[in-house]
């Protein structure tokens, strides 16, 4: 990629035409479907309607999408036409989505008709935004992007962009807070792919992918764009939320040979009692697990059942994609596996001095597809991005093998007696107890103000309540030690989550 132009619409779209690719089929949402060849004449289209509506290169016009095929229609010709798109999360409540719309000062929004009532009441005083179109059969009174582009050329000159110039901002999904705004650079996506699709996954051309993160997020984006677009694969969209039900009923109709799932969706598959003999098509090769670390019951019930290995891996917002993980044949599970590679990564202690294998240490990120920076937060982007190293949050072991293994966010873990307790450890004891579906641990201060774990349990149907939280505790003494068990047990309905699975503690701490 070196040379002074680079648009990476080029290299992931336009590519595959030249290679012949035209007429197979690119994606399908259930309802449409685009072949490559349609898919490079809609971003044109859309490229071509930005230009019209006076958006200029650099500007950014914001997403709240479904994964429909008009995503990445939108998304790529954006891209094309030098223009930012900011793809937001589908489950924000409407002042957080006037803060990130003003934050990031977007020009145009798209927007899903179905998703249309989360912003009608603040679109009118967004004071940098010109228009909204949306994707759908009723433009609400707004502009309908079917009826914007139907006059549009399906030829546009693509923009001369540069490796190093921002293609698109993602939030990240507010596990810890407000979101933040990540700059991704063009050359971000075929780092990605280069690494971890390429030398982990091996995906391919005949491949059919479906990912159950949804595009908006990081994960989700390389999983249905990124990553078979680079290999002229085909790819399921749902628009739908990712039930078992309704991933089991897409599996069973499309046939996927890789499935990108998250750990909470992958136990709930497993648990559903009207799905118990549900099964995964006929063609499915491999499945990815992200988001949150895996749980060691929930890998090796997946494999027992269907007979197919989840890749546990790491990734992040800000640095796009995976940089841990399994691979095919060299699966551990209770472990995020080695680097990807391409990464590098280390671990260290307050002081930022290395530690060695069995101590728990921050983890840092050498990687080629880190973001540039968070928009507007100079003081949280110089935190994080430390030259060409990129500090997680997260805390992490590292085995005598290579193998890392996760601890826990770095402001969810916390000491007990002077040793450090990882919450993700004792919930994962927990949730291997029969009566448990789900669990989450943060620390509580004791009548003395010394911290010790307390659980929020989510239990499956049939489970006895009697003498349930005395058993519970006594389990995860016997399971992981003395010290690490849960002083206190909440059992609660559901366990607040961000929108790509994983569990927000810091929530469970202001509860207390």
């Amino acid at each position: 990629m070196s040379g002074v132009s680079y648009n990476a619409v080029t290299w992931l779209l336009d590519r595959n035409i030249d290679e012949g690719r035209g007429r197979k089929l690119a994606y399908t949402d259930t309802v449409s479907e685009l072949t490559y060849g349609g898919l490079q004449q809609q971003t044109c289209r859309v490229a071509n309607m930005l230009r019209r509506l006076g958006v200029r290169r650099e500007e950014r016009v914001a997403m709240i999408m479904l994964d429909t095929v008009d995503f990445p229609a939108v998304f790529l010709g954006a891209m094309r036409a030098g223009i930012v798109p900011v793809p937001l999360n589908t489950l924000l409540t409407t002042e957080q989505y006037a803060y990130v719309l003003a934050d990031c000062r977007a020009r145009i929004l798209f927007v899903s008709e179905a998703l249309f009532a989360a912003v009608k009441d603040i679109v009118g005083r967004m004071a940098d935004l010109d228009c909204v179109i949306v994707s759908g059969r009723n433009a609400r009174g707004h502009k309908l992007l079917s009826e914007e582009i139907a006059g549009e050329s399906a030829a546009f000159a693509t923009v001369a962009t540069h490796e190093d110039e921002p293609a698109f901002w993602l939030y990240s999904s507010g596990s810890t807070g407000m979101p933040k705004g990540v700059r991704h650079l063009h050359g971000n996506l075929a780092a990605t792919a280069d690494t971890y699709a390429r030398q982990v996954l091996g995906i391919r051309e005949d491949d059919v992918c479906l990912s159950a993160a949804k595009l908006f997020f990081a994960y989700g984006l390389g999983n249905a764009l990124t990553f078979p677009m680079s290999v002229g694969a085909t790819t399921i969209l749902n628009a739908e939320r990712p039930t078992p039900a309704v991933m089991f009923t897409l599996m069973n109709k499309y046939h996927p040979t890789i499935f990108y799932g998250v750990p909470t969706l992958f136990a709930s598959m497993l648990h559903d009692e009207a799905l118990k003999d549900a099964r995964c098509g006929d063609r499915l090769r491999i499945c990815t697990s992200a988001g949150e670390a895996l749980p060691e019951s929930v890998g090796n019930a997946w494999k027992a059942r269907f007979g197919v290995d989840i890749l546990d891996g790491v990734g992040s917002t800000e640095l796009l994609h995976i940089f841990l993980s399994n691979a095919p044949d060299d699966v551990k599970y209770g472990s995020s596996g080695r680097p990807v590679p391409g990464y590098q990564v280390r671990l260290v202690n307050e002081a930022g001095h290395e530690v060695a294998d069995g101590e728990v240490g921050e983890m840092l990120v050498h990687a080629p597809s880190a973001g540039e920076g968070y928009w507007n937060q100079r003081s949280k982007s110089r935190s994080t991005f430390e030259g060409y190293w990129t500090r997680t949050g997260d805390k992490y072991v590292r085995g005598a093998d290579g193998r890392y293994t996760f601890c826990g966010r770095s402001d969810d873990m916390f000491k007990v007696s002077g040793i450090w307790v990882s919450p993700f450890e004792v919930e994962s004891a927990l949730i291997t107890h029969p009566a448990v579906l789900e669990a989450a641990v943060v620390p509580e201060a004791d009548p003395e103000g010394l911290l010790k774990p307390k659980a929020f349990v989510v239990l499956r149907p049939d489970a006895p309540l009697a003498g349930l939280d005395e058993a519970l505790k006594e389990y995860v003494k016997q399971k992981i030690g003395v010290w690490k068990y849960p002083r206190w047990i909440e059992m609660v309905e559901s366990l607040p989550k961000t929108a790509t699975g994983k569990i927000q503690r810091f929530k469970l701490r202001e509860h207390g």
